[in-house]
């Protein structure tokens, strides 16, 4: 089997690239940046240059690839998405494996776009598997700044909850599927095992690192304004903003027993995680 990884510098890209690597394959991997791929992997994985927003560079890559695992970000997850699986169906990709999101079922505006890249890679025809997982526990490391400067954390995402996931979760789920076709034309919606308020993991971080820390609720006009501070684009933090705002309303709160039933194994917990990156937020 020969397998194509995109987005394989990435948090989880590079976990399903090492995960291929220590089953005893060279696999590709599709990356905007040479230099930092082969930083990180060397000779142990095929390097190939390109852009998906570039499908002409992304033809080399993918020629005589069984399986591709897809990671897209942004408003142009549909168009590249679409552009992937086209090229991949053309040239016999046996299946596609796309890194999409729970909050699909919610259809707010990045489940949406997800959504929409989930619908072309299905109109293409190619068996694909959609991996959707709930928040990622690294997303958590953008409250560095705040805990370390102020000792505060800021989030308009009130009382909600949510089952934040491991980035090895999710990579272990996607390597399965990519290596078996197990679940192909399903979607796995995986989680971490329980669902958190954000005052909880607050206070969790800060038990870890023996520091009194605040919650402190915000409205979306601050949570907006904060967002689009950091460079995002509109849209993206109208898309930030709107995910926070169901958080708070509860519908992101749902915790499954995906993971262990494709890994056969609990879903790593919080705490480990958080022993894993305590010295970041010190």
């Amino acid at each position: 089997m020969t397998y194509l990884i995109t987005g394989a510098t990435g948090d989880v890209g590079s976990r399903v690239t090492e995960m291929l690597i220590e089953r005893g394959e060279r696999p590709r991997i599709f990356v905007r940046d040479l230099k930092k791929a082969h930083a990180r992997f060397g000779e142990r994985a095929e390097i190939f240059v390109g852009d998906l927003a570039d499908t002409a560079s992304l033809k080399p890559a993918i020629k005589g690839v069984d399986a591709l695992f897809l990671v897209t970000t942004g408003p142009e997850i549909p168009a590249l998405d679409e552009g992937a699986a086209t090229i991949a169906k053309a040239t016999g990709v046996r299946h596609l494996i796309k890194l999409s999101s729970m909050d699909v079922a919610q259809g707010l505006a990045i489940g949406a776009w997800h959504e929409q890249g989930e619908a072309a890679i299905q109109a293409s025809g190619i068996p694909f598997t959609s991996v959707r997982p709930s928040g990622f526990m690294s997303n958590l490391l953008a409250w560095t700044h705040s805990v370390r400067s102020e000792g505060i954390v800021r989030s308009s995402t009130g009382n909600g909850k949510r089952a934040f996931i491991h980035s090895n979760d999710i990579a272990a789920a996607a390597t399965v599927a990519l290596t078996t076709g197990a679940y192909d034309m399903q979607s796995l919606t995986i989680t971490g095992p329980e669902a958190l308020t954000f005052a909880d993991v607050t206070a969790r971080i800060g038990a870890a690192i023996g520091r009194a820390l605040k919650f402190e609720s915000i409205a979306d006009g601050e949570a907006h304004q904060r967002y689009a501070a950091t460079g995002a684009s509109a849209t993206e933090t109208d898309a930030h903003v709107a995910l926070w705002r169901a958080i708070r309303e509860g519908r992101l709160a749902t915790a499954t027993n995906v993971v262990e039933q494709v890994l056969g194994r609990p879903p790593i917990n919080f705490d480990q995680w958080l022993s894993e990156n305590e010295t970041a937020f010190r």
